[in-house]
């Protein structure tokens, strides 16, 4: 089978103060793509991101767009130094935007925007106190799924991310995730460890945010994708149905991550290697648990960056 490469980018949790420094150092493309980012934006993105002085990196609102903005800095230089094209592009989560951007099925400037907006309304929906995440390892998915069934009622706790085999990360009320982290580690969990986040992401209690996304989204434009997309609800691979992207981001907002079954859809399209377009090596982690016949490649220093363009020059 003929070699095909493929373009993943990460979520939230792969930002940290620094990132991208080395890079920028060698290359005066990454920080022109933060400009145009903080002229969005109405603040220095570049500066926060090294610096961080008032530690609001870790904010949703933020977090998102400074994300969104080293991944598109990073795919840009890519292209621009004679990388090769990927044949098919995916998000985890956030990183879904990111991937719409470089298949130019959606601007920059409104992707920015966008998931600034996205931030504010996912954060706003739970108040603070009442939602949880935890990452659960060690047991099957069918299992995690059974004890969150069986552990929600008037409080919901809901698998939100199939990160990898033995890799599941849930969500919903605070009360109800504990008492699942619980039942999880008693049924033999190697771990079960809440997550450092302020809201229950992609749980159903996220549908709030969803609902008033939706104005925010009919006001931009979006475009057939010049190279496709697999999208993380229902896994849909948009090609030309731009009125479905939008409901597919819409409703990932409430929905839960496939991530164990995007690779794995990337392996039956013959995709061998593929590319981590973003700050840190979260993706190509799970990479390894997922598919250990699928070379991940990072791109996060300098170094990781230049080494997956020699070995995927166009």
């Amino acid at each position: 089978m003929q070699q095909q490469l493929g373009f993943i980018f990460p979520g939230q949790g792969s930002q940290k103060v620094g990132m991208l420094a080395d890079l920028a150092e060698a290359y005066g493309q990454i920080e022109e793509t933060f400009s145009e980012a903080s002229e969005v934006l109405g603040y220095d993105l570049w500066a926060l991101c090294q610096n961080d002085p008032d530690e609001q990196l870790g904010l949703t609102h933020i977090t998102q767009p400074a994300i969104l903005t080293a991944s598109i800095a990073i795919w840009r230089l890519w292209c621009s130094q004679g990388g090769a094209r990927p044949a098919l592009l995916a998000g985890h989560s956030l990183g879904e935007y990111s991937a719409l951007v470089c298949s130019e099925s959606l601007t920059f400037t409104d992707a920015v925007a966008l998931v600034r907006k996205r931030g504010e309304l996912m954060q706003t929906a739970v108040p603070v106190g009442t939602g949880a995440m935890a990452a659960i390892v060690g047991l099957s998915d069918s299992e995690v799924v059974s004890i969150c069934e069986n552990h929600s009622g008037a409080k919901v706790v809901e698998p939100v991310n199939f990160n990898s085999p033995g890799q599941i990360v849930i969500a919903g009320h605070k009360e109800a995730v504990e008492n699942a982290m619980q039942a999880c580690k008693e049924k033999g969990a190697k771990r079960a460890i809440p997550l450092p986040v302020s809201a229950p992401f992609h749980s159903s209690l996220m549908r709030p945010a969803a609902a008033q996304f939706v104005e925010v989204l009919e006001a931009v434009a979006f475009s057939s994708p010049k190279i496709p997309v697999l999208q993380n609800y229902k896994l849909s691979l948009s090609k030309d149905n731009s009125c479905n992207i939008q409901d597919n981001l819409v409703n990932q907002i409430f929905s839960l991550v496939p991530w164990t079954s995007t690779i794995r859809f990337f392996n039956e399209k013959g995709v061998n290697t593929v590319v981590e377009c973003g700050p840190g090596r979260v993706l190509c982690g799970l990479n390894k648990r997922i598919s250990a016949g699928m070379e991940a490649l990072p791109t996060e220093s300098r170094a990781a960056f230049e080494a997956a363009l020699e070995a995927w020059q166009a």
